[in-house]
């Protein structure tokens, strides 16, 4: 079945260009409706949030449009968290939900993710099944059985409070000063707002959206800014989310980064101390550092990788029965509390063991020594492909020779931006710099 509309992570591209348009969301509202609609309910619902860019209000308005078409009750959210939509999804027993984001995207772009009943991201075939829809066309319902629309004013509000029951009973973080910088993002009143509720000293950053500065030298992708107000406000740790806040990068006291491999290694391995680590197994992409693997191993947990995309670390998850998984950008999956990544519940699981083990942030946030590692983005215009290049193949080749057994590569186009990611790793800087810059040289010639 097809799915060239869909890529790692829904749909994404720039905004007003195809598929990023009014009328391919007007398409696949109204496919998505139809292939979702169960005719043994009454009524039929779907929940749509959205992250903080201009385009959102367009996309937010043709989507509408195409599920009533289709007989669906809409329920709009405005600017919620993507987990937000997962949990409220599954609460609100909807048929199934939208969210409107290119997450770390840049403001020009946007993107749209449906998630199904169970509030779990879909799979290929549910992708390419709306898909077959979009290109085919669907009947709309009849007069009389076109769908409603409302605004949910208290869909924020529902998402804050199940967050804070992720935190342990009867833990507060009295004394704890904390940066949070929400990255102008769908974040920007849930994260501050369940911090402060929990007891913090909350120092918000990031949290002025105008449509147009959503990542803009802030959140997750840019955490030197959340580093320096950590130095300046002497704080004792800073919070990085993306922009829908599916991803998070820590910030010790000394304004020290924590990525999601450091994140995910400290909740393993306090998990697996506890035996609520399902399978005793941590689930990861290719991208994360041999260094994560190496301290595991030495623990006597089980790591296993795929392919990158949370989408892949959940399905992983899903199949085996795993509780905790996710990516070192930041995706840290906990399916005990969320149906995909959440940076806000993540950075509370880091918060809960700084309060139970009285240790500082830096303290916690080291648990593994990092192998180098190296990763380059080339940006190719498109309609190109780099990688079939013989030139580039041949490079990698090259590359992957003189690493030998003491590193790896991994080359591969971004499934949500028009990018080759070149990473590499290896015990030695020097050659592993040699190799990366060879690859990207050939890449940007054929780029």
């Amino acid at each position: 079945m097809s799915r060239d509309l869909f890529g790692t992570d829904g749909i994404r591209g720039e905004a007003n260009t195809w598929p990023m348009t009014a009328e391919m969301a007007l398409k696949l509202g109204a496919a998505a409706g139809r292939y979702f609609r169960s005719d043994s309910k009454q009524e039929h619902r779907v929940v749509i949030g959205k992250d903080t860019r201009l385009s959102g209000y367009m996309l937010e308005t043709a989507l509408t449009a195409g599920f009533t078409s289709t007989g669906m009750n809409v329920f709009v959210f405005g600017p919620v968290p993507t987990p937000a939509i997962g949990y409220l999804t599954h609460s609100l027993r909807a048929d199934m939900g939208v969210m409107i984001s290119a997450s770390h995207n840049q403001a020009t772009d946007n993107g749209i993710k449906f998630f199904g009943p169970d509030g779990f991201k879909l799979s290929d075939e549910d992708e390419g099944n709306i898909q077959a829809l979009v290109e085919k066309g669907v009947t709309p319902a009849r007069p009389e059985n076109i769908g409603r629309a409302r605004r949910m004013e208290d869909a924020l509000g529902r998402y804050v409070e199940y967050a804070k029951t992720t935190f342990p009973h009867r833990k507060r973080l009295d004394g704890l000063r904390v940066v949070v910088d929400c990255a102008n993002g769908a974040a920007y009143k849930a994260a501050p707002r369940v911090l402060w509720e929990l007891g913090a000293e909350v120092i918000p950053i990031g949290v002025s959206p105008d449509g147009y500065n959503i990542n803009r030298e802030c959140g997750s992708t840019h955490p030197s800014a959340c580093a320096a107000k950590v130095r300046e406000s002497r704080a004792d740790i800073g919070i990085c989310l993306d922009g829908d806040a599916d991803r998070v990068i820590l910030i010790d006291e000394k304004g020290a980064e924590i990525d999601g491999d450091q994140i995910m290694g400290l909740i393993a391995s306090r998990w697996a101390a506890d035996g609520t680590l399902a399978g005793n197994t941590l689930v990861t992409t290719v991208m994360s550092n041999l260094g994560l693997e190496r301290f595991l191993n030495a623990n006597n947990i089980n790591m296993v990788r795929t392919a990158v995309g949370d989408r892949y670390v959940v399905e992983e998850m899903r199949a085996h029965g795993y509780n905790l998984g996710g990516e070192q950008s930041g995706h840290v999956v906990m399916t005990d509390y969320a149906t995909t990544g959440d940076g806000l519940i993540g950075a509370l699981q880091f918060l809960s063991a700084m309060v139970v083990s009285g240790k500082r942030a830096s303290a916690l946030g080291r648990v593994f020594d990092t192998i180098p590692q190296k990763l380059v983005n080339v940006r190719y215009a498109r309609g190109k492909a780099p990688l079939e290049s013989d030139a580039v193949q041949d490079a990698i080749a090259k590359g992957e020779k003189k690493l030998g057994a003491s590193g790896r590569l991994l080359i591969r186009k971004s499934g949500t931006e028009p990018l080759i990611r070149v990473m590499g790793e290896a015990e030695d800087t020097h050659l592993l710099n040699e190799v990366i810059a060879s690859i990207v040289e050939r890449v940007n010639e054929e780029a």
